[in-house]
């Protein structure tokens, strides 16, 4: 197993941990700084304005969330959903440049960050649900959303359910259907205790920020009974998604290149006028982007060259024209 800074070697040794890791690490890497990929400009980063911070009441649960910006500046706001046992402020390095040019919501999922345990356990419809109740209690009528991994698949039922109150959709290694990632690494997640985080940084920042903080050992089952949930959502409900949708990968992620791709088609990307005309002329339905050398924990190392990429994205920018 490779090294992992921050976790203490007990953690690094468990057995199954490996693939489990490649998923999980993400919640403390995000920190660190970004690696940006070769030949890819950098979106400029701005200051980290105060965000505004409260709680939504859905469905038995207080969501945590914070907003960057104002939601009152006639810019369609970005919702941003983080993956498993992350929460909102792990996205800030896509928040900060992001919310430069446009207001970001970002929300800490059930059972996560500052909203903590809340009844009812995890399902994709019921983070979904919370998603829409935060940006009804916000009086948010339509918002873009990105999302990462658990945040991704999220998105993508929230674009489903919600489809008058949600735009584009950015889905960072993302699946629609379970066995979009290795059967290995379905497994893997199976095997987690509690005990495997004991003394981590997932660990110890679950119960410096949660309400509940003896509740992390709920956390873990509620995520394994997740991924533990076969789910597939139809493909004519992936192409009826109305707004457009951009697709990020790694070479080496925890979902398939094949899945990935499957996707990607499903919203209207490889689109066969355009590959015979050899350009394109308006900005197209479905982008996607496979970042080289990159694994699960890397795409959010990634930042700068996401970001450059998602802004012109979602500002709806058709790629520029042949030079010759």
């Amino acid at each position: 197993m490779p090294y992992l800074p921050g976790f203490p070697s007990s953690f690094r040794r468990a057995p199954g941990s490996a693939i489990v890791l490649a998923l999980l690490a993400a919640a403390t890497s995000l920190t660190a700084a970004p690696r940006p990929l070769h030949a890819q400009t950098p979106a400029p980063v701005a200051a980290a304005a105060a965000a505004r911070t409260g709680y939504a009441d859905v469905d038995g649960a207080r969501i945590y969330y914070q907003v960057h910006g104002d939601l009152g500046a006639g810019r369609t706001p970005l919702l941003v959903l983080h993956g498993a046992f992350m929460s909102g402020d792990a996205m800030a390095p896509l928040i900060a440049p992001l919310a430069a040019t446009r207001p970001v919501i970002a929300i800490d999922a059930r059972g996560h960050g500052r909203t903590g345990d809340a009844p009812g356990g995890l399902s994709y419809d019921q983070m979904a649900n919370d998603a829409a109740g935060v940006l009804a209690a916000l009086k948010v009528e339509k918002a873009d959303v990105l999302g990462y991994s658990m945040g991704a698949a999220t998105a993508l039922r929230l674009a489903m359910l919600q489809p008058g109150r949600i735009g584009k959709q950015v889905i960072i290694s993302g699946a629609y259907r379970l066995d979009g990632m290795p059967p290995e690494l379905i497994k893997s997640i199976a095997s987690l205790t509690p005990e495997i985080f004991a003394g981590s940084p997932i660990e110890s920042g679950y119960k410096k920020m949660s309400p509940t903080p003896d509740a992390f050992p709920t956390l873990v089952a509620e995520i394994k009974a997740l991924d533990a949930t076969d789910f597939a959502w139809p493909e004519d409900q992936i192409r009826a998604i109305k707004g457009k949708t951009m697709v990020v990968t790694g070479d080496n992620d925890g979902t398939t290149l094949e899945h990935t791709i499957a996707l990607f088609k499903l919203r209207g990307g490889y689109d066969l006028p355009t590959i015979l005309q050899g350009f394109m002329t308006e900005a197209p339905k479905a982008r996607l982007a496979i970042l080289p050398a990159t694994s699960h924990i890397g795409i959010m190392g990634e930042a700068p060259a996401i970001t450059a990429m998602v802004a012109p994205f979602l500002d709806d920018k058709a790629p520029p024209p042949p030079s010759f």
